[in-house]
């Protein structure tokens, strides 16, 4: 925890920016018969029923200090589609900086040997390289930022049937500009003083 919380207090830096990373699932559901339209009095009705089309998985990207997210949408949640996301990430968004400084949960898909069953040896090394990573503890996911974006994202955008990836896709790309034009951003104020005072009871005993 206080490894997260110590980088989260680095300095701006634009050869190694800080990217939070997370991802959620949608399941794709389509209406069984079409809704009622909204009449006077009453509004839209839309059938308990619904038709299953698998899911979407999205990927955050999120830069708290340049007040920038992106989101990708992919059918899976594989190695392979992480590894490809994040050298997007690398080679697009960030292809000037020397290291990326990466905050994301300990999931099996989220490290350099992700890399490897996708990519080369040479370009999954290139990979690896450039990026430092700082996992969250376990039952401390609260610590990624990225999961308070990905929580607006699906509050505003996602908190109804969406029957397959395209939609999600536009919904996240408009999200997402609209985001990054108005510089949205998280102002964290906890910090390692912090955590060793309100949570206390996670540290341990040290008998005198």
């Amino acid at each position: 925890m206080e490894d997260v919380l110590e980088v989260y207090q680095r300095p701006f830096d634009p050869k190694r920016p800080l990217v939070c990373m997370d991802e959620i699932s949608k399941q794709l559901l389509a209406d069984s018969r079409p809704p009622l339209p909204m009449q006077p009095g009453q509004p839209e009705r839309y059938d308990y029923e619904y038709v299953r089309h698998g899911t979407a998985n999205t990927f955050m990207f999120f830069a708290p200090l340049l007040s920038w997210r992106h989101l990708k949408v992919t059918a899976q949640r594989t190695r392979i589609d992480w590894a490809e996301a994040m050298r997007e990430v690398n080679d697009v968004h960030f292809h000037d900086a020397e290291a990326i400084v990466a905050v994301m949960d300990n999931l099996n898909t989220h490290g350099p040997a992700s890399f490897y069953e996708a990519f080369e040896p040479a370009e999954a090394r290139r990979l690896a390289a450039k990026l430092e990573i700082h996992y969250t503890p376990k039952h401390g996911s609260w610590l990624n930022m990225a999961e308070i974006e990905l929580s607006v994202f699906d509050r505003q955008c996602l908190d109804r049937r969406m029957p397959n990836q395209a939609l999600v896709e536009q919904e996240a790309a408009a999200w997402e500009s609209e985001r990054n034009t108005a510089a949205m951003t998280v102002d964290w104020r906890f910090t390692t003083a912090d955590a060793r005072i309100k949570l206390k009871r996670l540290y341990p005993s040290i008998s005198p």
